[in-house]
């Protein structure tokens, strides 16, 4: 066990004198910070007088401390401090605390010691040097608490939101919620859906957080259950990024879909995200990360009648209206083998013909049905349509 410093004592008729001078140190101390500090002139008048209470607390509290030097320090000087440190977060950050800390001692060291009887003045100086150590210590554990505190009531808000996506909720309480997590971005969402780590504490969300803001404008992370999802906005580089945080999702696929709209908006890509992160498992060579539309098929088994009306809508009725006989060559393509010349002779047409209006299904489609995962979209596509 460390052995505590040794007490500084000081004379009675040195504590008489630094009792009978609080006032006129906390006077000086309060003009040495209008001079050095040049962003103490930018507060509030309010706020001004908070950091002078802070300042005569200190001070006082070294008269205290020098009186009863027997308690551990940094519980002593949290219990003088009082309210002072929430004052002090209220109007200043931690890295300004800290240059308030400095000069307060500072000043007292430049006019303390003067008050002195001169054998005790470099007792004084000693004493002024540890007290304040144990008061810059005590405002940076303050600080710190309330960041981790800050930190999970954030992480409370970002899970709000995910939910109210989730349950579809009414746009103005998504966009509300949004709001309260300072989500920036007025269009452009991306949902990503994937297991969570064993360990998905608030340190491993803060860590995530930090990641995803390098490619993109928001981010918001939150664990339900098993799954880890991301909302993320603004992304320049989606595919990239998400390369690039891939190792924080546990095993399993990694789903994403996109709206490009607002986020209140954003409940159908949520949606698609989970639907294809249910049925990833059913294509076996799905790359990770995937997308949710490149899922279609799995989702449509499934039971997602989104995917089931999107490949109706964008294959089945799109080939029936473009005429030309697409639907009923690729028909006969996918479902006769995948054989251009079995096809020619089941339509009776040449092969050229069947590979040009295979063509045509890909351009008008965006599927191509001489590759073989795109020709089973077009296959579940043509049979959902038939259904």
């Amino acid at each position: 066990m460390t052995a505590l410093p040794a007490p500084v004592a000081i004379s009675d008729e040195a504590l008489r004198t630094l009792r009978s001078s609080l006032s006129r140190l906390t006077t000086t101390v309060g003009e040495h910070l209008e001079e050095e500090l040049s962003w103490y002139a930018t507060l509030s008048t309010e706020e001004r007088a908070s950091l002078r209470l802070i300042a005569q607390r200190g001070i006082s509290g070294l008269v205290s401390w020098l009186e009863n030097q027997d308690a551990r320090s940094l519980p002593l000087v949290n219990e003088l401090l009082g309210p002072a440190p929430t004052d002090l977060m209220r109007s200043i950050s931690l890295q300004r605390a800290l240059q308030l800390i400095r000069t307060i001692v500072d000043a007292v060291e430049q006019r303390l010691p003067a008050l002195m009887p001169p054998a005790d003045q470099p007792l004084v100086l000693e004493a002024v040097l540890r007290y304040s150590r144990e008061v810059a210590f005590a405002i940076a554990d303050v600080y710190a608490r309330a960041a981790e505190s800050r930190g999970a009531w954030d992480s409370r808000l970002e899970a709000l939101l995910v939910d109210a996506l989730l349950r579809d909720e009414p746009a103005e309480q998504i966009s509300s919620r949004a709001a309260a997590v300072g989500w920036q971005s007025p269009a452009g969402v991306s949902v990503v859906v994937g297991e969570a780590p064993l360990e998905a504490d608030t340190v491993f969300i803060s860590n995530l957080r930090r990641q995803c803001i390098r490619f993109a404008v928001d981010a918001v992370v939150g664990v339900q259950g098993q799954r880890l999802i991301l909302l993320l906005g603004g992304t320049a580089d989606l595919a990239g990024g998400l390369d690039r945080i891939e190792s924080h999702f546990g095993e399993g696929p990694i789903v994403h879909a996109h709206h490009d709209g607002a986020i209140a908006e954003a409940a159908g890509a949520a949606t698609s995200a989970f639907s294809g992160y249910s049925a990833a498992p059913a294509w076996s060579q799905a790359p990770r990360p995937v997308a949710a539309e490149d899922l279609l098929p799995e989702r449509a088994l499934a039971g997602d009648a989104a995917a089931k009306d999107t490949l109706v809508t964008r294959i089945h009725r799109v080939l029936a209206g473009a005429g030309h006989s697409l639907l009923e060559t690729v028909q006969a393509y996918v479902e006769g083998g995948h054989s251009l010349e079995a096809t020619a002779r089941e339509l009776y047409v040449h092969t050229n013909t069947v590979r040009y209006r295979l063509k045509r299904v890909t351009e008008v489609t965006g599927w191509d049905p001489m590759e073989p995962r795109d020709a089973y979209v077009l296959q579940t596509a043509l049979a959902l349509g038939r259904l």
